[in-house]
């Protein structure tokens, strides 16, 4: 069993900022009639790959596939999401974005002014050196799921 130890100062400020974009984000979807799990959902359908099986949807959203379920179904119903069978296994569901879901998702991105206000401060230098920090981290981070 390992010991617990007090986050670093830098930790803690990592979680400022995490708070402060997904309260920005949260804002954003809001603004959009989206709750947070179905702005997080259309986000996830708008990057590669575009198709994904709602079981691994679920697991990135950290939700339950039951719970998924329902927000698919609510997103579908407003034409966000299209639900597809995989011919091979029925079993298997698929959630893509539609075109009115992909214009959602970027008038989201787009609403996200304080997040984005904020990373434009940094210098290009600075933006770059961020960047590859983030993603040297970020996958031990999604692999500790």
């Amino acid at each position: 069993m390992s010991q617990a130890t007090e986050p670093s100062p830098l930790a803690l400020l990592i979680g400022r900022f995490v708070s402060a974009y997904l309260q920005d984000f949260l804002t954003a979807a809001e603004e959009h009639g989206l709750t947070l799990t179905q702005a997080k959902l259309l986000l996830a359908l708008n990057e590669p790959p575009a198709e994904l099986p709602m079981r691994e949807l679920a697991g990135r959203l950290a939700c339950d596939p039951s719970n998924l379920t329902g927000v698919a179904d609510r997103m579908e119903s407003r034409g966000l999401v299209l639900r597809t069978v995989n011919p091979a296994d029925r079993r298997v569901k698929y959630l893509a974005s539609t075109d009115q879901g992909r214009d959602l998702a970027a008038q989201i991105r787009g609403s996200q002014v304080r997040a984005y206000r904020a990373l434009a401060e940094l210098t290009p230098e600075e933006e770059g050196l961020l960047e590859g920090m983030l993603e040297r981290l970020v996958p031990k981070l999604e692999a500790a799921e």
